[in-house]
């Protein structure tokens, strides 16, 4: 069986009476992007920043390639290639000087750097700009030199933070075909995100964390597909929710229902049919819907039924 390029066993950080992180487990395999999705306060960043070394675990371990990744464990950091969601950058300066001190940082020098500054330029498709000031570039070219400076130490594992974030269309896609073209290459990938679709399109797997826990993880597809008909978001007045919940779990078309934040969130196995024998439901209860979401089976769905709120907020 193949080693898994990183694997976390039991992660647990606390802070004070804080529990931030409990017990997240999970591994990614060597050539894999992974997707590793969560809400605002999720626990999402302070995991990130112990896979990469940055913070040290209460309890539990970090395996990069089977060996466990301590304070003293330097030969494995440098196999670790890191990109924070907020650029690291020197305006005034040029994509290619900016990347020859990064690359200094990493130890390289002489002609070794240079032939790694001219490779990851070409790598995010900034050959031609290489000379001008970051000052002048795009908020898409931005993130593209800053995934640039993340691969100069050439590493075996590249964690991307929400590396789309401000950037328009054209940029994006830039983005998504230097990362696919570096996956092709074997770069194993974590990829973190708010945008769903971003997700069903590179990820081979995600896990999705909230309240410091992981709470699912599969390939997008498997995630989908449990989900059914797709998912039905239904507010009432309060005094007739737990009754309408109770009639609507009764019917054919519904999978599941669930009170969350004051809605009703119901998994139909058929999103239209459902509909129509809610509205039944209300009709004959004499129940006043006050708002009503109809979503389709994806991933931003899955996520919301998960954990009862969009991945943006």
């Amino acid at each position: 069986m193949n080693t898994p390029m990183l694997k976390t066993e039991n992660l647990m950080k606390t802070y004070g009476d804080l529990k931030a992180v409990k017990g997240v487990s999970f591994e990614i395999a060597r050539g894999e992007i992974f997707g590793f999705l969560g809400p605002n306060g999720a626990g999402k960043t302070t995991t990130i920043s112990m896979l990469t070394g940055l913070v040290r675990p209460t309890s539990g371990r970090v395996l990069v390639d089977g060996e466990e990744l301590t304070a003293r464990a330097n030969h494995l950091k440098t196999r670790i290639g890191f990109v924070p969601q907020e650029l690291a950058l020197y305006p005034t300066l040029s994509a290619y000087e900016n990347l020859k001190f990064f690359g200094r940082i990493y130890r390289l020098g002489g002609k070794e750097l240079r032939q790694r500054v001219d490779a990851v330029l070409e790598m995010v498709s900034l050959t031609d700009r290489a000379k001008d000031p970051i000052e002048d570039y795009s908020g898409g070219m931005k993130r593209r030199v800053n995934i640039a400076a993340g691969l100069l130490h050439n590493p075996e594992i590249l964690f991307l933070d929400e590396p789309t974030v401000g950037v328009d269309p054209q940029s994006r896609n830039a983005i998504f075909e230097s990362i696919e073209e570096l996956n092709r290459q074997g770069l194993t990938i974590l990829y973190t995100t708010h945008y769903m679709e971003e997700a069903e399109r590179l990820c081979q797997r995600v896990a999705i964390i909230d309240h410091g826990q992981i709470i699912s993880q599969d390939t997008p597809q498997a995630l989908i597909r449990s989900l059914g008909g797709g998912l039905l978001r239904v507010g009432l007045l309060n005094g007739k929710l737990p009754a309408f919940t109770e009639a609507a779990l009764r019917l054919p078309s519904v999978k599941d229902a669930q009170r969350l934040e004051g809605e009703l969130m119901i998994q139909t196995h058929e999103s239209r049919q459902a509909l129509l024998e809610l509205l039944e439901v209300a009709n004959r209860m004499d129940a006043t819907i006050t708002s009503l979401e109809i979503h389709e089976p994806n991933l931003e769905t899955v996520f919301l039924t998960l954990t009862g709120r969009s991945l943006r907020n």
